[in-house]
């Protein structure tokens, strides 16, 4: 390419052999960071150069920043590319990278910064004309009763959330005023203990809305386009468990509307990079949750639709080159359906940590493994319990859902437990064909 000579990997496990894949590509030399425990992993050893960055815990590895500047510099690297998670989504990060004189991979510390504080980012977005929940994102006055009267004039019931939160973290849901106070001194707790961080903020909430989100790329040129939608309903406690595209429901010219929202948006807060905004669909209505300023899990079901490289495209906006594609380029073709394999158990969702003894992946026309695991492999007790992603891609809704339907029948994952079953369960569960899904269906199902 030109730009790039080596890039350093800031992540692990399946990100970790995404992006190396897409550098090989691009004839883009890679770097593998890992901690002692991942020492025996697959990118680790198809890594032109690896270094060992600390103990087995993120804190002390994936989480440690001197470390990993120390080692961009000794192997002379020019960008880090930090995945998602772990420190993907860190301002200080990104901040300490660029001042040690290399690329990030991603958008302006300032940006992931104002993106990163949930009552900012929505302050801003809804400076910006994207329509937002009703709710309170001043500062929470002390004295009780202005608390009652603020969440009584938003509409019980309501959602107590994190200003710094993620991942489910940081959110209470509060159906009357009995519950407000305690309620909201429970969220401050969890968030500063959490996050470092105890403001919240106040939102209606939205009993069975769906969750969509919108994938964006934005150049260093003003250049924005978006990739269309992504519906990823089925969570199990605001954790993503199966997500697809397109959205069933939404038409072309709510894609287009929304789309444009948002990519003007991008213009206006001169965002770089991959970028997700983050939306409930209730009643016709997108209400934004939160920017993701990262590549997302759920990226490959985009890329299966619209044959575009995403992780690419990240690594050419980061090396300055402009977008080449334009809006009217981007065609949404078929249907792609993800189904992420968790090393945690179908019923009680306890992970399920040790050694892989017999480990068999699905295949055919349309259906791609994301995984950096292998037979024997020692899945670690320290990290996310993530370890691989099931993508499947059929000419419309209905062909995806049976070829999904096969690769799961397929895969055999002895050693450990997984949550398969759970796949193999809701993938038929006549609702879920028939679309008839919400953000609340599988805690409904699972009674959680």
């Amino acid at each position: 390419m030109g730009h790039f000579s080596k890039i350093l990997i800031a992540n692990r496990g399946e990100i970790a052999l995404r992006i190396q894949r897409a550098c090989r590509e691009l004839d883009i030399k890679t770097v593998a960071v890992h901690s002692t425990i991942d020492e025996e992993a697959k990118y680790v050893k198809l890594a032109d150069e690896s270094v060992c960055i600390g103990p087995s815990p993120s804190k002390d590895s994936y989480l440690n920043i001197p470390a990993i500047i120390a080692a961009a510099e000794v192997t002379n690297s020019e960008a880090i590319h930090p995945g998602y998670g772990f420190l993907s989504e860190n301002s200080d990060f990104a901040e300490q990278v660029l001042k040690s004189g290399f690329t990030f991979i991603g958008p302006s510390p300032s940006v992931i910064k104002t993106m990163g504080n949930k009552i900012e980012a929505k302050k801003e977005m809804e400076k910006l004309g994207i329509p937002c929940i009703p709710g309170y994102t001043d500062k929470i006055p002390s004295d009780q009763k202005a608390i009652k009267k603020i969440a009584s004039d938003i509409g019980y019931p309501i959602i107590i959330k994190a200003a710094g939160g993620g991942g489910g973290r940081g959110m209470k849901i509060t159906r009357s005023e009995d519950e407000l106070i305690e309620n909201l001194q429970l969220t401050k707790t969890e968030s500063y203990a959490a996050f470092g961080d105890a403001s919240v903020y106040l939102e209606k909430f939205l009993e069975s809305p769906r969750h969509i989100e919108i994938q964006l790329l934005s150049d260093n040129f003003g250049n924005v386009i978006h990739l269309g939608e992504r519906d990823c309903s089925i969570q199990r406690k605001h954790q993503k468990l199966i997500e697809e595209t397109p959205a069933l429901g939404i038409t072309e010219e709510e894609r287009e509307k929304i789309g444009a929202l948002c990519t003007e948006a991008c213009k206006k807060i001169n965002y770089q990079g991959a970028g997700t905004m983050e939306f409930l669909y209730y009643d016709k209505n997108f209400y934004f949750i939160e920017m993701n300023t990262r590549i997302q899990v759920e990226h490959p079901i985009t890329e299966s639709v619209t044959g575009v490289d995403l992780v690419q495209e990240q690594i050419k906006i980061a090396a300055n080159v402009p977008l080449e594609l334009k809006q009217k380029d981007i065609k949404f073709n078929g249907h792609a359906i993800e189904c992420r394999i968790n090393a945690e158990d179908s019923n009680t969702f306890m992970p399920s940590p040790g050694k892989i003894l017999v480990w068999h992946t699905p295949g055919g026309p349309g259906v791609r493994v994301d995984s950096h695991v292998y037979a024997n492999y020692v899945v670690p007790a320290y990290y996310d319990s993530m370890i691989g992603k099931i993508i499947v891609y059929g000419k419309n809704r209905k062909q995806a859902l049976e070829k999904m339907r096969v690769a799961l029948s397929e895969m055999i994952i002895e050693g450990i437990s997984t949550n398969l079953n759970l796949h193999r369960e809701l993938i038929s569960d006549p609702a879920f064909k028939k679309g008839k899904v919400h953000i609340n269906f599988l805690n409904e199902k699972l009674n959680l």
